[in-house]
Order: C-alpha cells, then sequence, then structure tokens
C-alpha cells in the first residue's frame, strides 16, 4: 500500500506541476469555464484516449500520457469551480486556487486509499481501456447530474464522480 501512495503521490505531483506552470502561462482564465464546459474538456480528452486505443492511431502526435494528466488537472478545476460557485466567490489569486486544488487533491487520495484497501489493489490488475472507460461512464454520469441542475435522488453527486476520475486517470498513469 505504501508502494501506491508513493506512486500516486508522484503523478499527482507532476499533474500539479503541470497546472501551476499553465497558470503561469495562461492566468486563471480556465475560471471562466463553466462545470459543464469542464466536464466536456474531461469528456474531449477520455473520448480521444478511447479512439487511439480503438484505432491504433494517433494523427496529433500527442500522447495518452498527457491526456491522462489533463484529465487528472481538469477534474480538481472542476472541483474548484463548484467549490467557489458554493461560495459565492471569484478568487484569481493562484495561492488560494491552489490551496483549493490541494484539498481536494488529499481528499481525493485518501478516498482512494480507503477504497483500495477494500479492492486489494486490483486496479493493477485492470486494462487501461477498462480505466478509460470508466472514466467515460462517470462523465456521462456528471453530465446527466449537470443536466438536472445537480440534484440526485440515491446517487453520489458530481464532486464525488469527479474524484473518482481522478483516481483512475491516476492509476492510468501509474500503469502506463
Amino acid at each position: 500500500m505504501s508502494q501506491t501512495k508513493q506512486e500516486y503521490n508522484a503523478v499527482l505531483t507532476a499533474c500539479r506541476e503541470v497546472f501551476i506552470k499553465k497558470n503561469d502561462d495562461y492566468g486563471t482564465s480556465w475560471r471562466l469555464f463553466r462545470p459543464s464546459s469542464l466536464t466536456d474538456q474531461i469528456y474531449i480528452k477520455a473520448q480521444r484516449i478511447r479512439n487511439i486505443e480503438e484505432s491504433g492511431k494517433n494523427a496529433v502526435g500527442d500522447d495518452i500520457r498527457g491526456e491522462f494528466m489533463g484529465i487528472v488537472n481538469y477534474s480538481p478545476i472542476a472541483l474548484i469551480q463548484l467549490h467557489f460557485i458554493q461560495l459565492q466567490k471569484d478568487p484569481t489569486d493562484i495561492e488560494e486556487i491552489a490551496g483549493v486544488y490541494d484539498l481536494w487533491a488529499e481528499k481525493t487520495r485518501d478516498l482512494m486509499l480507503l477504497k483500495n484497501t477494500d479492492y486489494s489493489e486490483v486496479w493493477r490488475d485492470m486494462r487501461i481501456s477498462s480505466f478509460t472507460d470508466m472514466i467515460l461512464v462517470k462523465i456521462a454520469r456528471i453530465k446527466q447530474i449537470e443536466d438536472n441542475q445537480g440534484k440526485t435522488s440515491v446517487s453520489e453527486g458530481a464532486d464525488a464522480n469527479y474524484q473518482d476520475i481522478i483516481n483512475y486517470a491516476i492509476f492510468a498513469l501509474i500503469r502506463l
């Protein structure tokens, strides 16, 4: 289990570094995205991965690893947006935003560790394509939740689905 935590943290650190560097390049322009647009951004990346997995063709040349890293980063961005919408706050200070990124990253890693105990690291025996499919299913669920204005009757909310997406993408990155 400690190997998983170390591998997970290494991937998460690499993704966070990209997040911070992109904020250096572009500022917090991504704050203009509505949550539904972020869901679509994750969908685009996951669908591209699936297309490459199924066709074996990669015309653009960007590797699948970079797409999974994008999924890892777009998911906390969506969680950050939901967080600040709930607070009715619109910050642009990267320190404050990075703090919320770190908060969700920690909560998501802790969730993974709990689930990983129950599931005995079964993800290590799974195909990368299964992670892609699971991400696409979670995106479809989030879209339905968004279409229902965030209301669910018995299911987890969008935030839990984003956390699962982060974990599946990190598992894929560890396996890659």
